[in-house]
């Protein structure tokens, strides 16, 4: 194995081990340094997505969605099931499955991309020098002409709570339980509060979730977080906002939570505890003060907008940096980097970032807000669907939620598109595409969708942006000028 390289990655998840096989693949001599150890004392590439986060976690949520739509919905399509059950160590047992059969993938593309596996934890030095400390604490320095640093983040912890066994845990945590547990505490309904809320919800848990933020989703359209907002309620999770936890003590097995609303303060005991209260940039010990690479005050490191750093020839990418922390996120930045560094034009449109949260039904947009928008006075004009009209959506037994896309008046651009419904994680890649050709509503309006699909929402939604959906009632807006 060779002590220099073109390009050596620092962190093998979404973000670094796409870099490393771009990278690879223009011709560059690379390496990956991973110190990640899965639940069988293995080297593990794939870093906390494919190990403890994206990947696990929706293998959770179909498996127990399902287990839902079983136990609920079956019998009005005429299905009977008899005497379901389910079998939660099956489902883990299918879940850790699937996360040895993705890992496991990486390392065969690194091999067949011929990408050296550092195994170990990487630190920048000086001069673009990385010093790898393998799991026997043995130390070797490797030199390149390029670093990459993708460590990715880890979860926030509360000094108020602090992990506690099987009990107190983090969203890794809740990934494992083997038994249903009677009651589930949440700190935090953003994202993966609610979807592991949901996991354990449909089990048969009791869930309760406390958000410290009086508004439900801040960062998605308003009219859809309400409609989420809604329907998660309806579902049975028990959500509280403007609630500050305060502290939690295990006794016996449980866990007392004492935490304060408008009310007062409260104490509640649960079984279990998640504290889901976001993630923060993994970047402790990843460079050294010789190294000079600037980090901000939050631990983030500071990059341009083709994510390189202040010192030549490094940079950063996904979690590590500005941004949302989203897989793809990183993994575009990856290829950006790797070309950029290669002699081509890499780029990211971040303007056209998608989001999803993986609940049922699902939550999913990109693009401006209405809210955004009405802060930014541009002149635009809404269109929206119900899933309740969607001929496809009757068919599946499952209306609820709609779609909602906002056009600029000025050039019929789309601005936004904001789903909730089934399947919205698909279809808000339809949006995602026209926003990167820069479509019109009327691109989408003359689209021909198959009937009957989903996809069709999104096709009656930029109708009716133009006052001219077939299958509801018109907004009214101001009629077309003519040619």
């Amino acid at each position: 194995m060779s002590d220099n390289y073109d390009v050596i990655v620092i962190g093998g998840g979404p973000a670094g081990y796409v870099a490393a096989i771009r990278a690879a693949q223009l011709g560059m001599k690379t390496a990956c340094v991973e110190k990640w150890i899965n639940k069988q004392d293995d080297p593990a590439l794939g870093g906390t997505c494919l190990n403890v986060g994206c990947i696990p976690s929706k293998a959770l949520l179909e498996a127990t969605e399902l287990y839902s739509v079983a136990s609920h919905d079956f019998a009005d399509m005429g299905i009977g099931v008899g005497n379901l059950t389910l079998d939660v160590p099956k489902m883990i047992a299918r879940k850790d499955k699937i996360v040895r059969e993705l890992t496991g993938g990486i390392a065969s593309l690194f091999k067949s991309n011929k990408i050296d596996w550092l195994q170990g934890n990487g630190q920048l030095l000086a001069d673009r020098q990385v010093k790898v400390t393998d799991h026997d604490g043995n130390e070797k320095s490797y030199a390149a002409e390029n670093v990459i640093i993708a460590t990715g983040s880890v979860p926030i912890e509360l000094k108020a709570t602090p992990l506690t066994d099987d009990i107190v845990v983090d969203s890794a945590g809740a990934l494992d339980w083997e038994a249903v547990p009677d009651r589930v505490c949440v700190i935090g309904a953003g994202i993966i509060g609610l979807e592991l809320g949901s996991v354990w919800r449909r089990t048969g848990s009791e869930v309760v979730l406390l958000e410290a933020q009086d508004a439900f989703l801040p960062m998605v359209d308003k009219a859809i977080a309400k409609e989420a907002q809604r329907t998660f309620a309806k579902q049975g999770l028990d959500i509280r906002l403007g609630t500050r936890v305060m502290k939690s003590d295990v006794r016996k097995g449980k866990v007392d939570v004492t935490f304060s609303d408008g009310d007062g303060e409260h104490v509640e005991t649960f079984d279990k505890l998640i504290v889901a209260v976001g993630r923060r940039a993994f970047t402790d010990g990843v460079v050294s003060d010789e190294s000079e690479v600037q980090l901000d005050e939050r631990g983030l490191i500071n990059v341009d907008d083709h994510c390189a750093t202040n010192v030549p020839g490094v940079y950063a990418i996904g979690d590590v940096v500005r941004g949302p922390m989203l897989a793809h996120k990183g993994s575009e930045e990856g290829v950006m980097v790797a070309e950029r560094i290669a002699g081509e034009h890499g780029s990211v449109n971040y303007d056209v970032m998608p989001n999803v949260i993986y609940t049922h039904p699902e939550v999913a947009w990109v693009g401006k807000t209405e809210e955004e928008c009405d802060e930014e006075g541009i002149d635009y004009q809404v269109g929206s669907f119900p899933f309740a009209a969607s001929g496809r959506a009757k068919a599946k037994g499952d209306t609820g939620g709609l779609v909602k896309i906002l056009r600029d008046r000025s050039n019929d651009r789309l601005l936004g598109a904001h789903l909730i419904g089934p399947s919205a994680s698909e279809l808000l890649a339809q949006s995602v595409l026209a926003m990167e050709f820069d479509a019109t509503i009327e691109d989408i309006a003359h689209t021909i969708h198959a009937h009957p699909t989903l996809s069709e929402a999104i096709h009656e939604a930029a109708l009716g942006a133009d006052g001219r959906a077939i299958h509801i009632a018109n907004r009214k807006v101001p009629a077309r000028k003519s040619a």
